[in-house]
């Protein structure tokens, strides 16, 4: 690190300033960032007013820098102003860490790819060391901020309210969310009160970072799209709303999810802000998406020479120098994706410098596009596309303004005959009146008709005429706008329907002999002319009727007679019960359940029992062939063969019941039931009594241990007398006995000048078990002083028993269902071997083995426990 000259400090003079936790997280993690860090985790405690630290796994801090890391102007990123315009790092001023020690007490662990150890430091609030120590940690550098605002206490009493204190919190994730789509390939962490409350994994690509952001539904919904512009450099890029899609799902309320990057940088910008509402909110005439903002993200990509960061002390806005010229491209851009719309009224179209001119027409930059546009292409050329080297990921990106205007056309004043040198002129020295404006052309009387002298329109719609032949008389027909226009809907015929309350259905109403016939008629004269409309339809059938023959009129008459008959009958059965006529009951009654149905109510919701009927026959049964005496030969013979000692206790597997889960396993001459995955389950759990080793996290704070704490004097000479590591050259001494560390205690006896001044204290415990603490190693010396226990299986506390039975518990829970004949033998040979005769039942007391019934020795034996089974 280098001191900065003093004309570079003046110059970025920005009074940094830490007002909120959020400056403190940005400050650190930008740093981390320009370290080259992969993986960065934010823990806060007490919403970060007592404890802020962020890890990462960057380069680290050399050595030699670390004297000077925290001392204002210091910093390696920069060494002079000329710097600036080849600024590529978040960081460039040597004030974050300067800053943040003037509020709060700051401790620097540090580690390089070259150093041993890392080392801890910690500072004064000039960013001076006052302190340092070795530390556990790997490469990387870990910033903790302890007691915020500690001699601030008006600004800490900011924090005095829970919403507050919440708004920051959420302040600090969406920071992380900028920073997580920016950098897909950096993992982050959030954590508070040492509970995660956000993270997101290493991705590969943007899109991935939005979906692990934002989610899959929110992404669904957006476009990736590019524009890039080389005179000036300008590089647009980013996912956008879908045009047309809805808006309450590809918009928020409030712009935290709006994500603005410039050269990789998060920023607020106001001018960028207000296009991308205007034209998103254009393309809905819902007054209520004009209040809204779009979920994108804008990737804004201009060479470090042309953008300005040391604006605010947060670095959160930008000044560029191509300002007009960024605008211009992102309107064009925009329009191309999402076609221009005259914007209404309102409060984000009055302010011309943000879009949109006063008069509703396209915006200043737009103005300034068109006439560049005018002088590129000369005073004879017709208004065409702008020549540019600009291109653009959508296929209308080009031509947005106007297409080739047809020859003979003229503009509305007589600026678009003048000679390019003139209108350049003119243009120059502001005195040309008859210039093309932007209210002319906003309002579309800029390009006139020769011939006709009215203003040009801009799209014409030619439609063909029916059967391909040029009709003028009936397309002039159709464009009076005085002649009444019919629809299918309004010509549609009324039909009369009633509903049917007992059947519940609904019944039409009979039609009429005319009704009869033009239903017939419409499709004949249909076919005759497929062209006709509803009105020459309706007239040539009312015509057909009127010359209909009597006998023809009388077979449409006899039928409209038959439905009307049909529909009397079917309205006298709906209404009439059987045997008696029910009235409709009054308005507002209950109705009551038919009659015909009251005695299966009556039958289902009696409190009587119902008789029973007769008793259901029997079911057919056939005794099977047994033969006692060869089913005793056979077990003989399986008890004389070799291999005896693969099934313990004389156990022999008979064959699998279909549930798969069982098996029926042969005794001697009882037969028995096995649960395979009971002995499993026992079986795990003695081994983790045994073997488990609980992994230990270290402890911020490491806990001292006296005879108060530990129970009496006795508990402290036999923890003293467990098995130690060789001291360290600091003269710690590290236990290593079994039966600590296979429980999850890590204790250190440090060194003193006598054996009185000597004391324990406990360093890292396992965070797998809840609460787990120091009256665990209390009951673990328990049972070494009173029951002389020598073994790990003999020392378990009680939390650590529970632990591991669940650990057992769901291991067993995860074999397979289907065992195999050689799995469930190894299960028997290893049940003899491992737990033998003392342990026959699982963790939860339900035994292994459930027996069926004993084999008959002899044919009277088996004759008894057939007569069961005998009609």
């Amino acid at each position: 690190m280098k001191q900065l000259p003093p004309d570079t400090v003046r110059l970025l003079s920005s009074s940094q300033v830490i007002t909120s936790v959020v400056n403190v997280v940005k400050e650190l993690m930008e740093n981390s960032l320009d370290a080259g860090a992969s993986s960065i985790d934010v823990k806060l405690e007490n919403y970060g007013l007592d404890r802020i630290e962020v890890r990462d796994n960057g380069h680290g801090i050399k050595a030699e820098d670390t004297a000077v890391m925290a001392v204002r102007h210091f910093t390696s990123k920069i060494c002079s102003q000329e710097d600036l315009e080849r600024l590529e790092t978040y960081g460039f001023r040597g004030e974050a860490l300067g800053s943040i020690c003037a509020v709060a007490e700051v401790a620097v662990i540090t580690k390089t790819e070259d150093d041993d150890v890392s080392i801890q430091y910690t500072l004064n609030p000039t960013g001076g060391i006052v302190s340092q120590k070795p530390s556990h940690l790997g490469q990387g550098t870990t910033v903790s901020v302890l007691k915020l605002f500690k001699n601030l206490p008006v600004r800490r009493q900011y924090y005095s309210s829970t919403k507050k204190c919440k708004d920051e919190l959420k302040q600090v994730q969406d920071l992380l969310l900028a920073y997580a789509i920016i950098k897909p390939d950096l993992r982050l962490t959030l954590v508070h009160n040492k509970v995660v409350v956000w993270q997101k994994a290493k991705v590969a690509n943007h899109r991935s970072a939005l979906v692990a952001t934002l989610g899959s539904g929110t992404v669904g919904n957006l476009l990736p799209c590019h524009h890039h512009q080389e005179q000036p450099e300008i590089l647009l890029e980013g996912f956008f709303p879908k045009p047309g899609a809805d808006f309450s799902s590809t918009s928020s309320s409030n712009p935290d999810k709006t994500f603005i990057f410039v050269n990789n940088r998060p920023v607020h910008q106001k001018d960028i802000m207000k296009l991308l509402r205007q034209h998103y909110a254009a393309q809905y005439p819902d007054d209520s998406a004009r209040s809204r903002y779009p979920i994108l993200m804008l990737k804004v990509a201009v060479p470090p020479s042309s953008v300005d960061v040391n604006l605010t002390p947060d670095k959160t806005q930008v000044l560029l120098h191509d300002k007009e010229a960024v605008l211009t491209a992102l309107e064009a851009f925009l329009v191309s994706l999402y076609g221009y719309r005259p914007p209404p009224p309102g409060p984000l179209q009055t302010d011309q410098e943000h879009g949109v001119g006063r008069d509703g027409g396209l915006s200043t930059h737009t103005d300034n596009f068109l006439k560049d546009a005018v002088k590129a292409n000369g005073a004879n050329a017709p208004l065409g596309r702008q020549t540019s080297n600009s291109s653009s990921s959508s296929s209308i990106a080009e031509d947005w303004i106007v297409n080739q205007t047809p020859a003979g056309l003229v503009c509305n004043d007589q600026s678009c005959s003048q000679p390019a040198e003139s209108l350049e002129d003119t243009t120059a020295s502001g005195l040309d009146k008859n210039e093309l404006s932007a209210e002319d052309w906003s309002g579309g009387t800029a390009v006139t008709d020769p011939v006709s002298g009215e203003p040009l329109q801009p799209v014409i719609i030619f439609q063909p005429s029916r059967n391909n032949q040029c009709d003028s008389d009936e397309i002039k027909n159709q464009s009076n706008s005085g002649k009444k226009t019919f629809n299918a809907i309004t010509e549609k015929r009324a039909a009369l329907t009633a509903y049917d309350l007992i059947s519940n259905r609904a019944t039409r109403a009979p039609l009429s002999a005319a009704a009869l016939f033009e239903k017939e008629a419409r499709g004949e004269v249909l076919r005759e002319k497929p062209a006709a409309s509803l009105q020459d339809i309706s007239t040539a059938v009312h015509e057909r009727w009127k010359n209909l023959g009597e006998e023809d009129r009388k077979k449409y008459e006899d039928k409209a007679q038959k439905h009307l008959e049909l529909h009397q009958q079917k309205t006298k059965l709906a209404s009439e019960g059987p045997g008696e006529t029910s009235t409709a009951p009054p308005r507002g009654q209950k109705r009551k359940a038919p009659p015909s149905n009251q005695k299966l109510l009556d039958q289902l919701f009696s409190a009587q029992p119902q008789k029973k009927s007769r008793s259901p026959a029997s079911k057919p049964w056939q005794p099977l062939p047994c033969s006692v005496p060869l089913l005793r030969r056979q077990l003989q013979r399986l008890s004389s063969q070799s291999g005896a000692s693969a099934e313990p206790r004389g156990l022999r597997l008979v064959n699998r019941l279909a549930s798969q889960s069982a098996w029926v396993i042969l005794c001697g001459q009882r037969l028995t039931l096995l649960n395979p995955f009971r002995v499993e389950e026992a079986l795990l759990f003695k081994r983790l009594l045994e073997k488990n080793i609980l992994p230990a996290a270290r402890l911020q704070d490491p806990i001292q241990l006296t005879d108060g704490t530990l129970g009496g004097a006795e508990y402290k000479e036999a923890l003293c007398g467990m098995e130690k590591q060789s001291p360290e050259p600091n003269g710690v001494v590290l236990f290593s006995d079994p039966r600590l560390v296979a429980n999850g205690f890590k204790i250190q006896l440090l060194p003193g000048l006598s054996s009185a001044e000597r004391h324990l204290e406990v360093t890292a415990m396992a965070d797998y078990v809840p609460f787990l603490g120091v009256e665990d190693l209390r009951e673990i010396l328990t049972a070494v002083v009173l029951r002389k226990a020598k073994t790990v299986k003999e020392c378990r506390p009680l939390k650590v028993t529970n632990y591991l039975q669940g650990e057992a518990v769901r291991l067993a829970r995860q074999l397979p269902t289907n065992v195999s004949r050689e799995d469930v033998e190894d299960t028997l040979l290893r049940m003899q071997r491992q737990l033998g005769d003392d342990i026959q039942t699982c963790i939860h007391g339900r035994p292994f083995l459930h027996r069926l019934c004993d084999v008959p020795s002899t044919d009277r034996d088996a004759e008894a426990l057939l007569k069961p089974l005998q009609p």
